[in-house]
């Protein structure tokens, strides 16, 4: 094997795509800055103790770990950007009110999360802390589509799932830690084999664990277009808990609150989030083409507590590298000057005259007058006692 072969899943970024990544990662910023988001930069590695506090096993699963050569502890590469941005709100900045924070960087993965997926996304994202009313995930969710449309997605569909209905009934149905963690995989996954072998053990089981067991069961069957008759689908066949109709009512104020903007809408109660830490309305955004999610996100008000200080959030992100594929090519620029190499003083000022301009200006290497890459479109000379710019061949 080739020394410079790169591990799987991971991969370079060339220009053509290193040029969009980064114009969608402005993009992304500048619409969260608009919005009154502050940018807040997490170490790539951190303890395990923090960066795993308050997540679930599948988090755990997908981080590289290794050793501090300077504490002798156990240290982790982040996965996920959100609970360092938790322990940043709850332990770093410690404000009282309402919070808002966005991020953008890279986060690796042991595994790829799907086919064909990188183990490197770069992902960004933004946080809101404060408020655990619906208008704090309303917000968040509309910031969501405003910045796919942003950086250039178009045709989004928005799908809403509520994890603390799965919540609420493995709970009542005293589920134990590993059978949590498998029942979610399962209903995320809807793998409804599984879920029919993990019911038809009721042995040594209650009448009521075996009523909550088969309406977990039934969270994968609980999707649709329809909101409204996704929710009274919901009623029929699930425990009369009051939390769970509490998390109905909410997802059919969220439903119609953007299916009145014209927006395809579509409620998943199989939807639990992406790394087992949810706690409120989950959310994920579709475009045509996309085998799965492109951006997702909900709320999480439990992780804080972790830090020392438990604070309603909510919250999404997105990997800009697996949206590359549905935004357009970043049109090459058609003011390239090639400009004299070695520059004297009054070259130089000239150049960066015409660089504040807008014009791209490379130095002439060589006897080439092209540049693999680049276009060039202008030259630079010195005439009348000058330096002067003119179209190329004139």
């Amino acid at each position: 094997m080739a020394t410079w072969a790169l591990p799987e899943n991971i991969e370079d970024v060339l220009p053509a795509d290193a040029a969009k990544l980064e114009l969608m990662r402005r993009i992304a910023l500048d619409t969260f800055a608009a919005h009154g988001y502050e940018l807040v930069i997490p170490p790539l590695l951190e303890y395990v103790e923090s960066l795993l506090s308050g997540v679930g096993n599948d988090m755990d699963l997908a981080t590289f770990k290794l050793v501090d050569q300077l504490s002798g502890r156990m240290m982790g590469l982040r996965a996920d950007t959100t609970p360092q941005v938790a322990r940043i709100d709850a332990h770093v900045l410690n404000r009282r009110g309402v919070t808002r924070l966005c991020y953008a960087g890279s986060v690796l993965h042991t595994l790829p999360s799907g086919l064909g997926k990188s183990r490197q996304p770069f992902q960004v994202g933004a946080e809101l802390y404060g408020h655990a009313g619906l208008e704090a995930d309303i917000e968040v969710q509309q910031l969501m589509l405003d910045t796919l449309s942003a950086v250039g997605v178009r045709a989004v569909r928005l799908d809403i799932g509520q994890p603390s209905i799965f919540r609420s009934l493995a709970d009542a149905a005293a589920l134990a830690p590993a059978e949590r963690e498998m029942l979610f995989t399962a209903v995320t996954g809807k793998d409804r084999a599984t879920l029919a072998e993990f019911t038809a053990d009721t042995t040594n089981l209650t009448s009521e664990a075996t009523a909550m067991r088969d309406a977990i069961a039934c969270l994968p069957n609980l999707y649709g277009q329809d909101a409204e008759a996704v929710i009274a689908k919901a009623r029929r066949v699930l425990p009369n808990l009051p939390q769970i109709r509490l998390a109905l009512e909410q997802l059919g104020h969220v439903a119609a609150h953007f299916s009145a903007q014209g927006l395809a809408v579509s409620l998943d109660l199989g939807e639990l989030g992406g790394f087992n830490y949810e706690s409120g309305i989950a959310f994920a955004a579709f475009t045509d083409g996309a085998a799965e999610a492109i951006a997702r996100g909900g709320r999480y008000d439990d992780i804080g507590l972790v830090f020392g200080r438990a604070r309603p959030a909510t919250g999404f992100s997105m990997d800009l590298k697996s949206l590359l594929a549905f935004v357009e090519e970043v049109a090459p620029t058609n003011k390239v000057v090639l400009a004299p190499a070695s520059p004297d003083r009054a070259a130089r000022e000239a150049m960066a005259m015409v660089r504040s301009e807008g014009y791209v200006v490379v130095g002439r290497l060589g006897d080439a007058d092209d540049i693999d890459g680049l276009q060039i479109t202008h030259v630079m000379e010195f005439a009348d006692g000058k330096w002067q710019i003119k179209a190329k061949g004139m």
